[in-house]
């Protein structure tokens, strides 16, 4: 997290919330009803590994607010779709406006589609085995501010090693830990936040 991040916003509602929220209602909305949320379902993990490989560099709101897009584009993440793609797609998805045209994260999404397809034909819930493996031990004390947030963990490390070893990409290690705190396998609302536990 960057230095002196807010760690808390009031908003409009009076709730108390994590101070990367800002005033955006998406953001708010997000925060509120997915971030942290436990996620244990193959395809929902493939969006999630999706969109947080897409994210690097960016910011989050850029890519939430073209989460509709993605979807579209990418056949709503269907993990045997998306596997199914041909350059003939990858060309179509770089004209695409809705969605970041970068092509070494399309073509990463497609083989990762693949990859993925390959762990779970015959054995369903095979990504989620695999990512929840991996969660932090329970009871990580809680973060008083943002700036205390880790960006990298241990266990991001160690997953982002396991799915690079099975040939996936841009699973880097911080990107990882992101899709830790949006699937739920940490908690890192802060205290204060009307989420936190």
């Amino acid at each position: 997290m960057p230095l002196n991040y807010v760690s808390i916003v009031t908003g409009e509602d009076g709730l108390d919330r994590c101070g990367w929220v800002g005033k955006d209602a998406e953001y708010r909305r997000y925060h509120d009803e997915e971030w942290g949320v436990p996620v244990r379902d193959d395809q929902l993990l493939f969006e999630h590994l999706c969109l947080e490989g897409f994210q690097a560099g960016l910011s989050w709101i850029t890519i939430l607010k073209r989460r509709p897009g993605f979807r579209s584009a990418f056949a709503g993440f269907d993990i045997a779709a998306v596997a199914a793609m041909t350059e003939v797609d990858v060309e179509r998805l770089m004209l695409d406006t809705g969605i970041i045209r970068n092509r070494l994260k399309i073509n990463a999404t497609i083989e990762n589609a693949r990859i993925t397809l390959g762990l779970v034909a015959d054995s369903p819930g095979a990504l989620t085995d695999i990512i929840w493996s991996h969660q932090p031990t329970p009871g990580r004390a809680r973060c008083p501010v943002m700036n205390d947030v880790p960006d990298i963990t241990p266990e991001s490390e160690a997953l982002s090693k396991t799915l690079r070893k099975l040939g996936l990409r841009f699973v880097g290690p911080t990107t990882m830990y992101a899709l830790m705190q949006s699937a739920g396998l940490v908690d890192d609302h802060v205290v204060g936040c009307h989420r936190a536990i």
